[in-house]
């Protein structure tokens, strides 16, 4: 698998031949400001939640790739008001086929709205199941003891979690949903955008450490193998 950052929660993820774009949000983000929207290529679009610092490109870059787009049935709904055609609605505990395999629709605790202030639906998580191995990526939430089922139900190669606090989980909470979900690897997102979220990055990689956990920060717009 291969991974690349492209600021505050939004990274695709190449898998099983397959391109999973999660949560655009990146011509608004100064942090993102080298790259470049219309070079990105992606087959499905994940959306974990509907608050402005994850949709932001949604609806851009769901025309310029024709990416089927996977969401609740609140934020599907209000894309296809704006004239996203591509939309596939689920919710909790649904499971949906992509083509390289399936995603399935996991709780998060945070909140979520659309950028117009209307209802978004209960803010997700999402598996995603490839011939490669599975991966969680949990949106915007707090701990919560849901995390361990995913470990029940999965054998993951490694999670993607917010560390900024303030709005989620910080780097103390994150390295204890690594070991609730079974991630010995986990990826940070959702840090450094806004000063409410600015973190130590010696110190969140200490914090994993002394739990027995690696974190991986990668600079926005970097590749790496996973």
């Amino acid at each position: 698998m291969r991974y690349t950052y492209f600021g505050h929660s939004c990274f695709l993820v190449e898998t099983g031949g397959c391109r999973l774009l999660f949560d655009p949000f990146i011509t608004p983000n100064p942090l993102a400001a080298a790259i470049d929207i219309t070079s990105i290529e992606a087959d499905v679009i994940l959306i974990s939640h509907g608050h402005f610092d994850h949709v932001a490109d949604a609806v851009a870059l769901a025309n310029q790739t024709s990416a089927k787009v996977i969401a609740n049935w609140e934020i599907a709904d209000w894309l296809g008001k704006q004239g996203v055609k591509n939309t596939v609605s689920m919710n909790h505990g649904g499971k949906v086929k992509i083509p390289c395999g399936h995603a399935k629709m996991v709780n998060a605790v945070h909140s979520s709205s659309l950028p117009d202030g209307s209802y978004g639906g209960n803010p997700a998580g999402f598996v995603v199941e490839s011939a490669e191995g599975a991966f969680y990526y949990a949106g915007d939430t707090a701990l919560t003891q849901d995390m361990k089922q995913i470990a029940e139900e999965f054998d993951l190669r490694f999670a993607i979690l917010p560390i900024g606090d303030t709005f989620t989980m910080g780097a103390t909470d994150a390295a204890k949903a690594a070991k609730l979900c079974g991630a010995a690897m986990t990826i940070g997102v959702h840090f450094n955008t806004f000063p409410p979220i600015e973190i130590n990055r010696s110190s969140a990689i200490e914090t994993f450490q002394n739990s027995h956990q690696r974190l991986l920060l990668p600079a926005v717009g970097e590749t790496i193998t996973l």
